[in-house]
C-alpha cells in the first residue's frame, strides 16, 4: 500500500513538472506559459530598440511570447525614456476607453504576454511624466519595434 502511494505521488509530481514548465507549453492566458510583464523600475529587459518578438515568440529563444513589446525614447531619440506607460485606446487620440495599460521599465522597454484583443485595432499612446503622445493610426499587432526604429521613427516622448 505505501509503495503504491509512493509510486502515485512520484508520477503525479512528474506530470505536474512536465505540464507546467517550458516556454513551448501552450494554453493559459499568457503566451508560452511564461507570464512576463514590464514594470516601472525594473531593469531586467534588454535589446532596446530591437523587435522583441524576433525572440519572444513561439519557437523563439526568449522567455514568454510577447503580445505587445517595444521601446520608448526621449524626444531626441538618443536615450530610452524610463518608467512611463503605454496605453491602448479603443478610439483615436485618447478617445474611447483605455483597453490596456503596460508599464515601461527603467530601460525604456515595455512588454507583456497577456492576451490582447486588438479587434479592429487599438490606438497606442506613450506616456512619460506629463507628456502623452498618441499614435494616429490603429494597430492590430503589438510588434512595435518591427516598424518603429526600422521603417518609421522610434517611439518617443518628452
Amino acid at each position: 500500500m505505501n509503495k503504491a502511494i509512493l509510486i502515485f505521488c512520484t508520477l503525479f509530481a512528474g506530470l505536474l513538472m512536465f505540464t507546467s514548465c517550458g516556454k513551448e507549453s501552450e494554453g493559459g492566458s499568457t503566451g508560452g506559459g511564461e507570464a512576463k510583464l514590464s514594470t516601472n523600475g525594473s531593469s531586467e529587459s534588454h535589446n532596446m530598440g530591437q523587435n522583441c518578438m524576433n525572440c519572444h515568440q513561439k519557437g523563439g529563444e526568449g522567455e514568454g511570447w510577447f503580445t505587445v513589446a517595444g521601446t520608448i525614447y526621449n524626444q531626441l531619440n538618443n536615450s530610452p525614456s524610463a518608467n512611463g506607460l503605454v496605453e491602448l485606446y479603443t478610439g483615436p487620440n485618447g478617445t474611447g476607453k483605455v483597453a490596456y495599460t503596460i508599464q515601461v521599465d527603467a530601460r525604456g522597454n515595455f512588454y507583456t504576454t497577456e492576451n490582447i484583443n486588438f479587434g479592429n485595432g487599438l490606438y497606442p499612446a506613450s506616456v512619460v511624466g506629463q507628456t502623452r503622445r498618441y499614435m494616429p493610426d490603429a494597430v492590430t499587432s503589438g510588434q512595435c519595434n518591427s516598424c518603429h526604429g526600422s521603417s518609421t521613427h522610434p517611439i518617443y516622448t518628452n
